[in-house]
């Protein structure tokens, strides 16, 4: 693989966050014939509540020609591709969504089903240059065991699977629960990366205007909570193996939360301490402690970079940070990706960029990155231009990307 990184080199950038969904009418012929009158039925009445996929710009989910235009001006080689629209038979998108009750379990497992294999397709629209995520219920654990094992076989590269949504208060168990065992067992014996996406497991926050802002506040959190419970629970105790990626989370929240981790480790392994003897029975089958967990098995797929956030990666370490374009949100950095590339990486050393731009994406998913250098020499930023710093008075002003923040904090969570 070539390592040149002369200022006129350019990077195979590869985003490890971005969206695809197909418009309604494009689930149908994935569906079985025994569900078409039924979606017929449901999608005449569906009201779609994103005001994105209603605007003209909606064509950014499903139409491949005009995405790998815009990808291509934006300097993006290639995508890893988690869910956008509203699959069949859900009222939410499906990061969002609560889980299916027994009653609806069937009709919305066809719906994620038909999604899954709409996402094949398009990703072998262009080979190489996309990896679906594929998504998955808890509810049944034969059923995700199957799919698991279908989308490892037709997602190449592997996106791997979206971890399902357990919100508190879900009659799921957690996912400490030994049901589960099988789900992390095949997942690492398939080298099947287990996403945790910002949204995920949020409650029912009901339709109270001051809800919505509530649940923009605490959203991060709920993403987060799957990250003590699979240190807490064993599973990455068990599974060494296993990779688990963090995406569109924020990486602020990291370094003190992974110390917090480990001050609650210590006070449950810790002799005579209260913490141990009342909570601390899980812990002593831990043979490390949080953050070096998170250290091997964890990867942040930190999208849209703040510089804020940027000047903490030695302390999350470069070899485990991804950058995301979060295309098609307006949140994302299209069109301006190169602008917010300058705002992120523009005083770190190129081989730190590389990293995250390049080559720890392709090693979690599966990216050739010598089959994709002729792309990247063809379209991306060169080491130069990343190279060179973004001041904020030269922030698009008519970008809404979170990276272009002209008041940047570093987020508790």
């Amino acid at each position: 693989m070539p390592t040149d990184l002369a200022p006129d080199s350019r990077y195979t950038v590869i985003s490890a966050d971005a969206h695809a969904g197909g418009d309604i009418a494009d689930y149908r012929p994935y569906l079985a014939s025994r569900w078409h009158d039924e979606f017929d039925a449901w999608a005449a009445t569906y009201v779609n509540p994103f005001a994105d996929l209603l605007a003209p710009t909606a064509y950014r989910s499903w139409d491949s020609g005009r995405r790998l235009a815009e990808n291509d001006a934006d300097g993006i080689a290639a995508e890893v591709l988690f869910p956008n629209t509203v699959p069949p038979f859900f009222e939410e998108g499906s990061l969002v969504a609560l889980p299916p009750t027994a009653a609806d379990y069937e009709r919305r497992w066809a719906g994620l089903q038909a999604h899954n294999r709409w996402l094949a397709d398009f990703c072998d629209l262009v080979p190489g240059r996309r990896a679906g995520v594929a998504q998955i219920f808890a509810n049944r654990i034969d059923d995700a065991l199957t799919e698991v094992r279908w989308a490892a076989e037709h997602l190449r590269p592997s996106g791997g699977i979206l971890l399902p949504s357990l919100p508190p208060g879900a009659d799921l168990p957690g996912l400490w629960d030994p049901v589960y065992e099988p789900l992390w067992t095949l997942c690492e014996e398939l080298d099947v990366p287990v996403n945790i996406h910002g949204g995920g497991g949020l409650p029912d926050y009901g339709d109270a205007e001051v809800a919505r802002a509530i649940m923009l506040i605490e959203l991060p959190w709920f993403s987060h909570r799957s990250v003590w419970h699979l240190i807490f629970g064993g599973v990455l105790e068990r599974h060494p193996g296993l990779k688990v990626v963090l995406t569109e989370q924020g990486l602020a929240w990291l370094p003190r939360g992974l110390e917090t981790l480990d001050w609650f480790y210590g006070r449950m392994t810790m002799g005579g301490a209260a913490e141990a003897s009342f909570f601390g029975a899980a812990a002593q089958g831990m043979t490390m402690t949080p953050s070096e967990y998170f250290a091997r098995n964890v990867t942040v797929g930190a999208s849209f970079l703040r510089a804020s956030e940027s000047a903490v990666r030695h302390e999350v370490g470069v070899e485990r940070i991804m950058w995301g374009s979060d295309y098609p949100h307006s949140e994302g950095s299209f069109p301006y990706s190169r602008e917010a590339l300058r705002a992120a990486f523009g005083h770190c050393d190129p081989a730190e960029t590389k990293l995250m731009l390049e080559d720890n994406v392709a090693r979690i998913y599966g990216f050739d990155l010598d089959a994709l250098r002729p792309v990247g020499d063809r379209i991306g930023p060169t080491v130069a231009e990343v190279a060179s710093p973004l001041a904020v008075d030269d922030y698009p002003t008519d970008s809404t990307c979170n990276a272009f923040d002209r008041h940047q904090v570093l987020r508790s969570w």
